[in-house]
């Protein structure tokens, strides 16, 4: 694998299941790895096919499943994750402790920016341009405006 992130596919597939095993074996976790095995853990729908990595590096879902793809699902967990950890863009760490309080779990309020972030970058790629921070957030307070409205 690069040691840059520019894994392939397959790669990247492989290291989720590589941690999901090493968090069932009880395995030292890397930090990343750690991070992945937290999300996966969420997940129990994903549970067997991540023990199963023959499954998870073949697995072809059409245009229509996307969102039911579980890399996607996942990758946009820990792209929520880091960006929390970091605060950027600024006020995502403000933005997901608001969404925790009213959602009632970190793991809800993640699907609420999930559903931004993923808005935000299917849009980019229609552009092909980058990711608009400012309205990635603008669509995340909007949906926690929605909410507060409920």
């Amino acid at each position: 694998m690069d040691m840059h992130g520019n894994f392939s596919r397959e790669q990247l597939r492989l290291a989720y299941t590589e941690a999901w095993r090493k968090r069932l074996d009880g395995s030292l976790l890397t930090s990343l790895e750690a991070m992945i095995a937290d999300v996966i853990e969420l997940h129990p729908e994903y549970h067997a096919m991540m023990r199963d990595a023959g499954a998870a590096v073949g697995l072809e879902p059409s245009a229509a499943q996307s969102a039911e793809n579980p890399f996607l699902h996942l990758g946009l967990h820990i792209a929520v994750r880091e960006q929390v950890s970091v605060d950027r863009p600024p006020g995502t760490r403000e933005l997901q402790g608001r969404l925790t309080a009213q959602c009632g779990s970190v793991h809800s309020a993640e699907h609420v920016m999930m559903e931004a972030l993923a808005e935000t970058l299917w849009e980019a790629q229609q552009t092909g341009q980058s990711p608009d921070e400012a309205r990635y957030l603008e669509r995340a307070r909007h949906r926690l405006a929605t909410r507060d409205r409920r």
